[in-house]
């Protein structure tokens, strides 16, 4: 057996934003060669889970700041016929996104972060937006995360903000977190605000949180 590496004590940070601090740092800090071994390994993991199989509306994310990177799966879920959307910084709302369809034509701009998303200016957009009720399962970046399934984002609430419709009874998507194994810590405290996630997913293991326990295989 492979050895896995050693969670991040959370402990040892006095704030949330210093441990948010030291995870990006940790992420930044790994190699070309080793986001490339990661980014796959993370990808052949993903096309393994039967909700990734089942699916055939995903959304996912374009690496920022040193992010795992989900792009390598794209080429799969086309040729499974999947629609694959991107998310949108929602204009004239506080920190919220939409979810929009994209293809490799797909006219693209930077929002404000500097992360490329695709063109929604000119109202084309629209017919290409996907209610996100109506999505078979997100993929998103995290920050950090433990053995029990909670994570910690980047602070700005997106996520939050437009997924709080799933604490409602509904259609909702499956979530799930992705990140580098390096962003393991031993434990993160549940904020009231966090929308809890399905599963965990990195380049060495997959989490499942279960009734206030987890799996981890």
């Amino acid at each position: 057996m492979s050895h896995l590496p050693d969670a991040l004590i959370a402990d040892a940070f006095s704030s949330r934003r210093e441990l948010r601090q030291e995870l990006r740092r940790r992420r930044r800090a790994l190699s070309p060669a080793q986001r490339r071994q990661a980014d796959r390994a993370l990808c052949q993991r993903l096309q393994q889970l039967p909700e990734l199989k089942r699916a055939r509306r995903v959304a996912l994310y374009l690496p920022n700041d040193g992010e795992i990177d989900p792009r390598p799966l794209i080429p799969w879920l086309e040729r499974r016929g999947v629609n694959v959307y991107l998310p949108v910084l929602k204009p004239l709302s506080a920190n919220s996104l939409w979810f929009v369809h994209y293809h490799p034509g797909t006219p693209m701009r930077r929002n404000r972060f500097g992360i490329p998303e695709p063109e929604t200016r000119h109202g084309a957009h629209r017919a290409r937006r996907l209610a996100t009720w109506a999505l078979d399962l997100i993929l998103l970046p995290l920050v950090g995360f433990d053995d029990d399934g909670q994570r910690m984002g980047m602070g700005g609430g997106f996520y939050d903000r437009s997924l709080a419709f799933t604490r409602r009874s509904g259609p909702r998507p499956i979530l799930m977190g992705l990140a580098h194994d390096c962003q393991r810590v031993n434990r993160l405290p549940a904020e009231p605000w966090d929308i809890p996630l399905d599963a965990i997913v990195s380049d060495i293991r997959v989490v499942r949180p279960v009734r206030g326990t987890s799996r981890t295989h």
